[in-house]
């Protein structure tokens, strides 16, 4: 170990490897996802050289594992602090629904604030308060005090053929706009719908709100049972459907 990675582990981390460690674990957290320089340059805000640096400097303070233009790995120690970050944001997130009535797509950015002022205590009060919730409003599992994550994986809806019937897990807090029209049309984390239409080549995709006491799931393999009364049917985007992840029933 460096001096410099040595000193990095005594002191508290910066914001910005906070927000570096963050996005890369975060990245992970979804099957699929790999992290590069253009995707962090895209959220953070800043030219790819800066992100350039910036990992350059995480791989010198042990925090990552990375080669130019190579993959992007977090250490034991990136991901002991990149844990922590998340647990705070998810309990804050969740507060400011559960609490101050904010909506789904409002959070993710006031979380980014907040998480980093907030202090431990005043953070566990909250996550004492709204009785140790194990996922925020999203559906993303809230990492426990001891780093534990209790996940759950599921395909994209995206990926789900005609006919079938899922539960929605999870939804990603990357696009507000796609929020709020899932909010609009009564679709939230526990909705299950049944898929109308699969995804096509021009990008979208068809699903109805399966109704409580639908007999799709005694066809078997969750298949949706001809003859049943549809509910609401809405049109998803690529973008919207690649957003949710749903558990087949």
């Amino acid at each position: 170990m460096t001096i410099d990675a040595a000193a990095a582990r005594d002191r508290e981390p910066s914001r910005m490897e906070e927000d570096y460690l963050t996005i890369v674990w975060k990245a992970y957290e979804w099957p699929g996802d790999r992290p590069t320089t253009t995707d962090l340059a895209a959220r953070l805000g800043v030219t790819p050289s800066t992100v350039s640096a910036n990992l350059k400097k995480l791989a010198r303070d042990a925090l990552i594992e990375y080669e130019p233009y190579g993959s992007i790995q977090l250490t034991d120690a990136g991901r002991a602090i990149a844990t922590k970050v998340v647990r705070r944001h998810r309990i804050i997130e969740t507060y400011l629904v559960e609490r101050l009535g904010f909506g789904w797509d409002e959070v993710h950015d006031e979380a980014d604030r907040l998480e980093h002022a907030v202090s431990d205590l005043v953070l566990e009060r909250m996550d004492a308060e709204l009785g140790h919730p194990a996922a925020d409003p999203h559906g993303d599992p809230i990492p426990g005090v001891d780093g534990s994550i209790p996940f759950a994986d599921a395909p994209t809806l995206a990926a789900v053929a005609a006919g079938r019937r899922v539960r929605v897990l999870r939804v990603a807090d990357r696009h507000p706009e796609v929020l709020r029209y899932l909010a609009d049309k009564g679709v939230a984390v526990g909705t299950e719908l049944v898929v109308v239409t699969a995804m096509d080549a021009v990008g979208a995709m068809r699903v109805r709100h399966a109704p409580v006491g639908d007999a799709a799931l005694a066809e078997g393999e969750g298949a949706a049972a001809p003859g049943t009364t549809d509910g609401a049917e809405l049109e998803l985007s690529a973008v919207a459907a690649e957003s949710i992840r749903a558990l087949p029933l």
